[in-house]
């Protein structure tokens, strides 16, 4: 307790100069500068020591007075004169004994809970929640709009899971093609960033901590490169990372509300593959725990809780919240860390039932991802879930030119027939049900097959795609580390308050700090070759705060009297 003793200690000593100076002149010794300078900062240090937690439960309540008195007072929660003026000594526990020990800790625990909330429930993009998918045009992934940078320019952006980095086209060398022309489904043209023309935009130094390039860095006016790899053929986006707004709205309760957050983008110069063909063609908002990603910035920020949750509905909408922890009632399942990191949204399916029949040797582990469009399956827990699947389904086997699975259906009518669903079963008896595992194939008349819409991956672990998320709200809380699900219509909340879905008419600006304020000394940075998989454990774990520059000003201000002033309260008495 040296911070507590100091203090205290500075405290006394302005008491008893006050008393030496009032046997002279009562009157000038609340006059003197140095009283209250030290007054001051004596008041200062204890409230800023009360607020950073140094006295924890020990000290549990203190005053201290300001003004003419100059005199502070901090009484221990178990000390004689408080357990004296107490009706409830039958409690009071004996000092140094376990159960004076016991409540202590009991204390800091209770303590420890107590931190204040974030201001909004909810973030959302400014343009609404809503999120769409637009179908084989757009790779069947869901997308939603996002304003950047000022003035405000709309990005249609894909929304993934599986990896971190939010890009859009960005003073092109190769992108796909932005006219709506090129697309069936766009009413209007997409667009590409231009970093010149928003005056909020400044590039990402190669210096910055964030970003890995290292000793390659030969100047803090380098700008920070950046290519990101994805698991698709020759799927890739790279150039280099700038700093800008994105522009939200928060829920707070009352109403909604406007919110600039600062992140980082990727300017996406040249994209490749998948990227060029339909897939993403207005930039991709990863969402995975790596540090660059926004609801990492968001959480980082104090905003939000480090959460957020995707609702995907049958009629291909859904919504899109940051700071969404799900319902109480809701299941969940923890995540799981690769060589002791937590690097991405990874569960463990420990069975696969098809219908009623759970099977043998289907355990393995799978990745969260809504950035796939399917769902892939190691492969021999595939084989065994279509041989049961094929066994049950009471419909003609075929094949339909053009669609990837290889368990496909004639439909006897113009009607879906009814199929069995499909359970993975997690750990403490939680089970995630599929109730329609399939791709409904239509013609000219209606339904005229489907297809079991699962493939093998052909690795050891699988991923749960997009599909397989239809009709449930999706929370991935990255605060406490695990995937949380319940069945949604997308639109209310289980507990049925409503949820805001669309963004404020006009309100205030409330921005976020900017990336140097918000990251912490200890980050690990973003390597440029893998900036979309960044193997750094989520900020979740709160961390100890330093003083700020005013507060370590105000302790040395404070231990420079409690060196000169003793000494001129002995001469002056």
């Amino acid at each position: 307790m040296y911070g507590f003793d100091t203090a205290i200690g500075c405290c006394v000593t302005a008491e008893k100069t006050k008393d030496a100076y009032a046997k002279n002149d009562g009157n000038k010794a609340i006059e003197n500068p140095a009283m209250k300078t030290l007054n001051y900062s004596c008041n200062k240090y204890l409230s800023a020591l009360a607020i950073k937690g140094v006295f924890g439960s020990e000290f549990e309540w203190w005053n201290v007075w300001v003004g003419v008195s100059l005199s502070s007072r901090l009484i221990h929660r178990f000390s004689e004169e408080l357990r004296v003026g107490s009706r409830e000594t039958d409690w009071w526990p004996q000092r140094r004994s376990l159960d004076y020990y016991h409540m202590l800790v009991k204390s800091d625990v209770e303590r420890q809970k107590m931190k204040l909330a974030p201001p909004y429930h909810f973030l959302f993009p400014s343009q609404g929640s809503t999120t769409m998918s637009l179908g084989n045009d757009f790779g069947w992934l869901h997308y939603t709009w996002i304003d950047i940078g000022t003035p405000n320019v709309s990005f249609l952006v894909a929304l993934d899971a599986g990896s971190d980095l939010l890009w859009i086209p960005c003073d092109c060398i190769q992108c796909a093609p932005l006219s709506s022309s090129n697309y069936n489904t766009l009413d209007r043209d997409l667009n590409e960033y231009r970093p010149s023309t928003s005056t909020t935009s400044k590039h990402l130094s190669c210096s910055h901590q964030l970003c890995q390039l290292g000793p390659n860095c030969q100047s803090p006016k380098q700008p920070c490169p950046y290519i990101v790899n994805y698991y698709s053929a020759d799927t890739s986006s790279s150039g280099f990372l700038v700093e800008d707004t994105l522009h939200l709205a928060g829920n707070d309760n009352k109403s909604n509300t406007s919110v600039q957050a600062s992140v980082i983008i990727g300017c996406g110069r040249k994209q490749s593959g998948g990227y060029l063909d339909g897939v993403a063609p207005d930039g991709l908002m990863g969402l995975g725990l790596g540090e660059i990603s926004v609801p990492s910035f968001l959480a980082r920020g104090g905003l939000v809780r480090n959460s957020f949750s995707l609702c995907f509905d049958n009629d291909d909408s859904g919504r899109i919240f940051f700071g969404d922890q799900g319902p109480a009632a809701q299941h969940s399942t923890p995540f799981l860390p690769s060589d002791g990191k937590y690097i991405t949204y990874i569960v463990g399916v420990k069975a696969c039932c098809v219908g009623s029949s759970c099977l043998d040797k289907t355990s393995f582990e799978v990745l969260v991802d809504s950035g796939t469009s399917f769902t892939f399956l190691p492969k021999e827990a595939y084989e065994r879930v279509a041989e049961e699947f094929d066994r049950q389904v009471n419909a003609t086997r075929t094949s339909y030119e053009g669609y990837p699975w290889k368990y496909c259906y004639k439909s006897s009518s113009q009607v879906m027939p009814k199929t069995p669903s499909l359970v993975l079963k997690f750990a403490v008896n939680n089970s995630f049900v599929v109730h329609d595992p399939v791709f409904i194939i239509y013609g000219n008349q209606g339904v005229v097959g489907f297809c079991l819409a699962i493939e093998p991956s052909g690795e050891s672990s699988g991923t749960i795609g997009q599909n397989f998320m239809t009709g449930y709200r999706i929370v991935f809380d990255r605060e406490n580390l695990k995937l949380g699900w319940s069945r949604s219509n997308c639109q209310d909340l289980s507990d049925g308050t409503r949820l805001p879905l669309s963004p404020p008419k006009s309100s205030p600006q409330n921005p976020l700090p900017t990336t140097e304020q918000q990251s912490a000394p200890s980050g690990n940075a973003v390597a440029p070759a893998v900036a979309g998989r960044t193997p750094s454990k989520p900020s979740s774990a709160s961390t100890q705060q330093l003083p700020s520059p005013s507060e370590l000003c105000l302790v040395m201000l404070l231990l420079y009297f409690c060196i000169h002033l003793p000494h001129v309260s002995d001469s002056l008495s």
